[in-house]
């Protein structure tokens, strides 16, 4: 498949193993505990060269837990902003679920409440013209359900499992940004 991805396309990217590490057992609560995945701050400068509009689409069930409050993660966010900015990237919008799995929200991957959001803000976003890059199962589903080609981050044995989820597959952000060229095929 020959795509040719411009400025009429958008990314939609979840957060935690796929743009910073995960913390194994608990969640990133505070800023000191954001740390970039290596590579991440250069894959957005590619990115903001070659899509329209830029989203993190991502989860925060330490909220609903209790474990952290709305400004904390704001403030994660504002880090995540600014390094991105300071490295000739950027981030369009950002969404995010607070609520526990336990509780079904809509807005929470992989409902599509989120992304539904983000179109609403941005109206020029079309699903079909737009990638959902994660590392997960749920990420997979929300983007098949908004009718978006996904794109599974990581080492994972995701792809073997669920081939339908999946159409494409890179160790990590960098390595899919590189694979962005009209002049490249994307390797599913």
């Amino acid at each position: 498949m020959h795509l040719k991805i411009d400025k009429s396309w958008t990314l939609f990217l979840d957060r935690d193993g796929v743009i910073n590490r995960r913390l194994p057992g608990d969640y990133v609560k505070t800023p000191d505990q954001f740390v970039f995945i290596n590579g991440v701050p250069e894959a957005f400068r590619t990115f903001s060269d070659k899509f329209g509009h830029i989203i993190v689409v991502t989860n925060q069930q330490g909220i609903g837990k209790g474990l952290m409050t709305v400004d904390q993660l704001e403030l994660i966010h504002e880090k995540m902003v600014n390094v991105v900015d300071r490295n000739g990237g950027r981030i369009d919008g950002i969404f995010y679920a607070p609520a526990l799995v336990s509780d079904r929200s809509l807005l929470r991957k992989p409902s599509v409440g989120m992304g539904l959001m983000a179109r609403k803000h941005f109206k020029e976003i079309i699903f079909k013209k737009s990638f959902m890059a994660g590392d997960s199962v749920s990420d997979m589903i929300f983007g098949k359900r908004l009718g978006m080609r996904t794109v599974m981050i990581g080492e994972n044995i995701i792809p073997k499992q669920h081939p339908d989820l999946v159409d494409f597959f890179y160790p990590d952000l960098l390595t899919f940004a590189n694979a962005i060229d009209p002049n490249v095929k994307l390797k599913g």
